[in-house]
């Protein structure tokens, strides 16, 4: 039996019968909505153009996140989610993946966007309050380090409690991560929106250390609120998604803070701001974004927005039917780089100049009867870009004109809970919580 829960913040209860898994269910930002049903089209049988189907790993259902690993000869994929950690080697046929080894946490949640560190073979699973049947108010939260050096027996090296759990991401060369997300605990303060973010030090990986104080606060128009997610550009600078926005940080170096106009050195623990803010209201109406990319280079558009300094970013939103559903988001960073999205106030708000939105509702391939169309996880390889709608699937988008981002493949089967995708090698591997992970090529 499968219980069908929206993301961000669905209760999760876990057992050997029942399993939660996700489509998110309201507004993210909303704590613990009820489940659901994902409205399908009876017998829907999907729907698929410019894109193969090479190959699939049904024993991943529940997969939240993928990401991979080299050793030299030899390819290796890791797939977090509901289950733990699955190592499959990619080595003799990577539209084939073979299972080498687990580490098993049934009931684990919610190890979104997953992160590895390739020179150690680490991998960090973040555990939400809500793992094992805990809640946001009063459960643990948490970062498990898994020693993946020898792939076939992987281990935990420590589990360290963090006060945030919903997303952790290596900043600095995985020296450092920055843990963020879900809503507020009980015995957090009263006026936060969210819990921001807080420093572990993994120099050490068998014994993290937690800085106490948390950073990224003040993100949503002067109040703390939910941080979801970090990304971290070819640059070093770390770009923090969340509810009032994406924010960029340098950590390490040294660099001029454009709120105190003095030149020091960033640290992870003292990040310097570089640019960034809030969305636009007409372009993310929630202005919750769930994830983000800063190209480097700054040079995916063509024409107009060649060679300008863009912020790709998702907004995760759930309103009744699909068309007001979240959308991707691309926005100018110009004029935010002396600290505006830092100073902003809900009576002197600060947002960055919307550039082009991309949604599902009603692009060909979609469901019409399916309520599911939020924009999720996605991942850009040149001039494309594709991303995971949950039951609306995958979608492949040319972004070369940044204005207009025009939809030129698409993967959608009739069960369908895509949650993220990834670029590796030709293929494409999709983490789909229902039916595990999906190997694509585009064909055009």
């Amino acid at each position: 039996m499968r219980t069908w829960l929206r993301s961000c913040f669905a209760a999760v209860t876990v057992s050997a019968t029942l399993v939660a898994t996700g489509l998110p269910a309201a507004a993210c930002g909303e704590d613990d909505k009820p489940a659901v049903p994902a409205a399908r089209t009876p017998g829907d049988p999907g729907a698929i153009k410019n894109v193969k189907a090479v190959g699939s790993v049904p024993d991943a259902a529940g997969a939240i996140s993928v990401n991979f690993l080299d050793y030299g000869r030899r390819d290796v994929m890791v797939v977090s989610g509901e289950f733990g950690l699955k190592v499959y080697d990619l080595t003799k046929n990577p539209a084939a993946p073979k299972l080498v080894g687990q580490v098993s946490l049934p009931g684990l949640w919610e190890t979104e966007d997953t992160e590895v560190d390739p020179d150690r073979k680490l991998v960090f699973l973040s555990r939400d309050p809500r793992a094992f049947g805990g809640t946001t108010h009063t459960g643990e939260s948490g970062i498990y380090v898994v020693d993946v050096s020898k792939p076939e027996a992987p281990a935990i090296l420590s589990y360290t409690k963090v006060p945030a759990g919903h997303t952790t991401s290596c900043v600095d060369g995985c020296r450092y991560l920055w843990t963020g997300g879900p809503a507020k605990a009980d015995d957090q303060p009263a006026d936060w929106g969210g819990r921001p973010i807080w420093v572990t030090d993994v120099r050490d990986p068998r014994h993290p250390k937690v800085n106490p104080q948390p950073i990224e606060l003040a993100r949503n128009d002067g109040k703390t609120d939910y941080v979801h997610d970090v990304q971290v550009d070819g640059d070093g600078v770390a770009w923090v998604s969340g509810r009032g926005g994406v924010r960029g940080y340098w950590t390490n170096g040294v660099h001029r803070d454009p709120l105190t106009n003095k030149v020091r050195r960033a640290t992870a623990h003292e990040p310097i701001p570089y640019a960034g803010g809030g969305i636009a209201e007409t372009a993310a109406p929630s202005r919750f974004m769930h994830n983000s990319f800063h190209p480097a280079g700054h040079r995916i558009g063509d024409g107009a927005w060649r060679g300008q300094d863009l912020i790709y970013a998702t907004e995760e939103n759930f309103v009744d039917g699909c068309a007001g559903d979240g959308v991707l988001t691309i926005s100018s960073l110009k004029g935010s780089y002396h600290g505006e999205g830092w100073r902003s106030t809900p009576e002197q708000p600060f947002r960055l100049q919307s550039v082009g939105t991309w949604g599902v509702n009603g692009q060909e391939g979609s469901d019409p009867a399916s309520d599911d169309c939020s924009a999720h996880y996605f991942d850009v390889r040149g001039k494309v870009l594709v991303q995971s709608f949950y039951a609306q699937g995958t979608r492949f988008l040319d972004v070369s004109d940044p204005t207009n981002p025009r939809q030129i493949a698409y993967y959608r089967p009739g069960d369908a809970s895509a949650w993220a995708p990834y670029w590796h090698g030709k293929y494409v591997y999709v983490a789909d919580n229902a039916r595990g992970i999906d190997i694509l090529q585009l064909t055009k």
